[in-house]
């Protein structure tokens, strides 16, 4: 039993022991996970490093006007390491001593804590030893400079363990404006022209060396390799944020006032092919309207508009003359087990081609086409292609699509689709491509290449110039341009759209079009139409091309092309010829000196570099240190004074571009809207308000 009772105890003692023991390494493991943790990564962190990429600035994109369409404005976040040499030494005594009066300070700046709770949570990440402790994100420049001046952090990086992370965000000054074509740079979704442009936009990467701690955060290493980022180089675009204003806000009325769907208008330069404006609204879910989708360069059945094709190749085939007649027989007209339709109920009969163009009659214009090509369609397919309708029109826009138009002998052709084709139907293209058509019969027959965008330029340098690029010499012969310039003025004289240009100051040649589209998965049932009109104006001497395209809702009261599409054509028409065209035939020539006296406001060093580049004396009033500052006088004298901004407090903005508002203000935190284009005449919180961060600011310019 001895023997016995001697081995029990041993054993029981070897188990305490092994209990004992497993208890002991299971609490240190528990004591270093969870107490010693943040110290052990914070340690193994620090063992790696490596090179990293660093981001280049992203180009701005202009308006030709110099308007900021898209830009980039710098935030930051702000890291302390609170096991840093600096903060540690001599027991803590830096951070003790400043702790007070930087938490004062801090709480001052963010006004999201008080300075006894920014205190709270300095000691408590301090006796952590936290490593990278995220103490504010996306901060403004504005805030970061001021920041830069506070107790302990004004020491540096290494005394004060304060970290900047510095990053870029991407605004659109102008909101929706253009929106959709100037494209879209949120968490790498880009569209329009930020896609298009992007390699040019983007610049090129640099590379850092940084050490990672807590957390896997990279903190860059002083003294290692850097190579610097190659900034982004600028995009001037050939948008005018003026005539872009006008265009969308003329499409925006019809669409609210008719409840429609969807619509684009474009604008585009008659003699060159640029594109002034480019307006796409879709309605959203919420019943407002959203530049949501490219509608301007994707393809529909166009309706009436593609008449002029049409016409254009008849004329220029020789199949008829403008004067033969043709029997619109009341507007109906039945081919194999269908029914032609004329949209306008007109009563006519016996009619010329040219009027039967201008009443937009699809009988008429099925009748021409089916008589000319009825044993030769491929005949009428090969003009649509001399008038390339059936390629994309090669703007700078990625996603543009092409035309689809049915080839004789394939599926889908069948005894209707010429006559079909012939108004509008049984073919698609996109309202660019009808843009381009209409534009070379404006420019006296040359076909110009649309696009977007006049220049690159790098710190204020022309790398590349795009010049006007023709795609045909002549779309058609003189005889037949002729013939089909004086049918277009014809529609806006004496057919459908008479009665909408009757009272203009200025001539017309344009197309209404009013086509029945499937919706969807209904089909034609709902009665949906899309209304359109493409033109240019002045008829005598063009300066402008147009087309305004609009699907209406299902079983809309009114639908018609001329009473939908060519209202919004005429509000742009109109505000251009009195603001543009009519401003053009005005020479303006200097023969003595500029007297003119002229007040501006923006960044010093910019004011100064125009002031010196215009041969204007300047003299500074005070002695001038800041940033900002403003200009006055007139070209023989100009004084430079100071606009010092108070802490807090709105500025004066008046006499300001948009870039330096936009720059000014978003380093203060506002959110700003604009109205209009030029220099600040008003602005919705007055100077030396108190303002805070994420406050909303409006600015009127004149």
């Amino acid at each position: 039993m001895d023997v016995k009772r001697d081995i029990l105890w041993r054993v029981y003692l070897t188990y305490i022991l092994i209990v004992g023991v497993g208890i002991a390494i299971f609490a240190k493991a528990v004591y270093i996970q969870q107490v010693q943790g943040n110290y052990w990564q914070s340690l193994s962190d620090s063992l790696h490093e490596r090179y990293v990429e660093t981001d280049a600035e992203r180009g701005t994109i202009y308006s030709e006007d110099g308007e900021m369409l898209s830009t980039s404005i710098p935030q930051f976040d702000i890291y302390v390491d609170f096991d840093a040499d600096g903060l540690r030494e001599k027991n803590g005594k830096r951070f003790r001593e400043n702790i007070d009066s930087l938490s004062i300070s801090l709480a001052n700046l963010f006004k999201d804590e008080t300075a006894a709770g920014y205190k709270r949570i300095l000691l408590k990440e301090y006796r952590k030893k936290f490593r990278y402790y995220l103490l504010k994100r996306s901060i403004t420049y504005q805030q970061y400079t001021a920041l830069k001046s506070f107790p302990l952090v004004r020491l540096g990086k290494n005394k004060s363990g304060f970290i900047t992370d510095d990053k870029s965000i991407r605004l659109n000054p102008y909101k929706m404006l253009a929106f959709r074509t100037i494209g879209l740079d949120r968490d790498s979704f880009k569209v329009g022209l930020e896609l298009s442009y992007d390699s040019i936009l983007r610049g090129k990467s640099g590379t850092r060396l940084v050490r990672y701690i807590a957390g896997g955060v990279g903190v860059p290493v002083d003294g290692g390799y850097e190579t610097e980022a190659i900034n982004g180089k600028d995009v001037i675009t050939s948008i005018d944020v003026l005539i872009q204003e006008i265009t969308e806000n003329a499409l925006m009325k019809m669409l609210v006032q008719n409840d429609a769907q969807h619509g684009c208008a474009i604008v585009m330069e008659t003699a060159t092919g640029k594109i002034k404006a480019m307006a796409n609204l879709g309605k959203g879910q919420d019943g407002n309207y959203y530049e949501n989708y490219n509608y301007a360069i994707n393809a529909s059945e166009p309706g009436s508009t593609f008449k002029l094709a049409t016409l254009m190749a008849l004329l220029e085939d020789k199949k008829i003359t403008l004067n033969q007649t043709v029997n619109l027989q009341g507007g109906t007209l039945k081919i194999a087990d269908r029914t032609v339709y004329d949209a306008e109920q007109h009563g006519h009969f016996e009619v010329t081609a040219k009027q039967a163009f201008e009443l937009s009659s699809n009988v008429g214009m099925a009748k021409m086409a089916l008589d000319a090509y009825k044993n030769n369609p491929k005949a009428f397919i090969k003009k649509l292609h001399d008038f390339r309708l059936d390629e994309i029109t090669g703007i700078d826009l990625v996603g543009e699509k092409n035309s689809t138009i049915i080839i004789p002998g394939s599926k889908n052709w069948s005894a209707t689709t010429l006559p079909w084709m012939a108004f509008g139907y049984n073919v698609e293209v996109t309202p660019l491509q009808t843009l381009t058509l209409y534009n070379a019969i404006g420019n006296n027959g040359m076909m110009m290449k649309p696009y977007l965008v006049n220049a690159i330029v790098e710190e204020g340098k022309v790398l590349k110039k795009i010049e006007p690029t023709v795609l045909i010499d002549k779309v058609c012969s003189n005889t037949t341009l002729k013939q089909v310039q004086s049918s277009l003025e014809g529609v806006c004289t004496n057919g459908t759209a008479k009665e909408l240009f009757k009272n203009t100051p200025y001539t017309v040649a344009g197309k209404t079009g009013t086509a029945l589209v499937a919706d969807g998965n209904k089909g034609y049932s709902d009665k949906v139409y899309q209304s359109s009109f493409a033109g240019y104006f002045p008829a005598n001497h063009p300066e402008y091309t147009c087309i305004v395209v609009i699907k209406n809702k299902p079983f809309a009261k009114v639908f018609y092309g001329a009473a939908v599409a060519g209202v919004v054509f005429k509000e742009i028409a109109d505000r251009l010829y009195t603001l543009c065209v009519k401003e053009s035939n005005t020479r303006f020539a200097v023969t003595k000196n500029d007297s003119t006296h002229f007040n501006y406001v923006g960044y010093k060093n910019d004011l100064l570099r125009i002031a010196k580049s215009l041969n204007i004396k300047t003299t500074d009033s005070v002695s001038v240190i800041d940033d900002w500052a403003g200009i006055a006088g007139t070209r023989g004298n100009a004084i430079l004074y100071s606009k010092k901004n108070q802490p807090y407090r709105m500025p004066s903005l008046k006499g300001m571009g948009l870039k330096d508002v936009m720059y000014l203000c978003g380093n203060m935190g506002l959110k700003v809207n604009a109205k209009g284009v030029g220099k600040v005449s008003e602005q919705s919180i007055m100077p030396g308000e108190a303002i805070s961060k994420g406050q909303t600011l409006t600015v009127a310019l004149n």
